[in-house]
């Protein structure tokens, strides 16, 4: 009894969690709508304008993988659309040319600085803060 009791409260968080990760998503997407992006894509823009890489060095896509919450492949067609929207711009790797670079463009990081606020107040409703 006391195991199905401990189960039934483990489930019962992962449901609470799930509902809040949902809400807050929908508001982001909803706030970034009118610019032209969605919380995936923002988190995209947000990771290359918030932790570049050491001096001289670059953001490998790979590195993005574990930090987004995307499968590699939609990763890849999320940055190739924000290519086309000239955000991001990638290069290839000179030492291994499976390995492709990311970086914001100033179009990107004139419009992550414009979205910011906007995404934070998305986040601050959808988690009740």
């Amino acid at each position: 009894m006391a195991a199905d009791t401990a189960g039934a409260r483990l489930e019962a968080r992962w449901r609470d969690i799930l509902v809040v990760h949902a809400r807050t998503l929908g508001e982001i997407d909803r706030a970034l709508h009118p610019y032209g992006l969605g919380a995936s894509d923002f988190e995209v823009l947000d990771l290359l304008a918030t932790t570049p890489p050491r001096e001289g060095e670059q953001c490998r896509v790979q590195n993005l993988v574990g930090r987004v919450h995307l499968s590699q492949s939609a990763l890849s067609r999320l940055i190739a659309r924000l290519e086309r929207d000239g955000l991001v711009e990638r290069s290839v790797c000179a030492e291994d040319r499976r390995g492709v670079y990311v970086a914001l463009t100033r179009k990107g990081r004139d419009l992550h600085a414009e979205v910011l606020p906007v995404q934070r107040a998305a986040l601050a409703r959808g988690l009740g803060e």
